[in-house]
This record gives C-alpha cells, structure tokens and sequence, in this order.
C-alpha cells in the first residue's frame, strides 16, 4: 500500500511563492507516474503537472511558466514549485501517484491565494 503525505501549503499574497512537497511510501516510486491535481470549492479536481518516470513533464495551460514539478527518486519526493502565484490557484492540492494500474492520493494541502 502506498502512502502519500502532502506539505507545504499556506496563505501568500499575489504574486508570491510556494513550494509544495510529497512524500511516498514504497519500494517502486522510481517506476511511478507522479503528479499534482487541485479542486477548489464548486469546481472538479484538475491536473496541474505531471512527471513521468523518466522526467518527461506536462503542465495545465493555466500553470506553464509560473509552476514546476521535480521528482527524487532517492528520497522518494516530488515537488511542485509555485511562482508568481493568483488568486485563481487557490485550491486543494493533492499528490497523485499512479503504478502499474493503481493510483494513490494524498490527503491534500490547502492552498490559498489573498491579500
């Protein structure tokens, strides 16, 4: 069973950063598919970025240039890192892990975006 353990989270202002990390429990994180979705409140949960196992990354339309996601396999972490940060990305954040036909979630991290 894998787990995942989400951080990073808080309140910053416009423009401002944040770095979310995720931690995996188990033995084949280095083969998973690794990702990051957000739902806000009234809205579906949508994928933000993605990384493959070999590094190969994708981002939604709305977070290219202003976020990036990395992977360590050694400490079995993935990160995203928020720049220049709207109003808009406030949401529930949540680590996604998907191997050999499973997916796990995160317990999620709260986002929020306010002057």
């Amino acid at each position: 069973q894998v787990q995942l353990v989400e951080s990073g989270g808080g309140v910053v202002q416009p423009g401002g950063s944040l770095r979310l990390s995720c931690a995996a429990s188990g033995s084949f994180f280095s083969i998973a598919a690794m990702a990051w979705y957000r739902q806000a409140p009234g809205k579906q949960r949508e994928l933000v970025a993605g990384i493959s196992r070999s590094g190969d990354t994708n981002y939604a339309d709305s977070v290219k240039g202003r976020f990036t996601i990395s992977r360590d396999n050694a400490k079995n972490t993935v990160s995203l890192q928020m720049n220049s940060l709207k109003p808009e990305d406030t949401a529930v954040y949540y680590c996604n892990e998907q191997l050999v036909g499973y997916v796990y979630w995160g317990q999620g991290t709260q986002v929020t975006v306010s002057s």
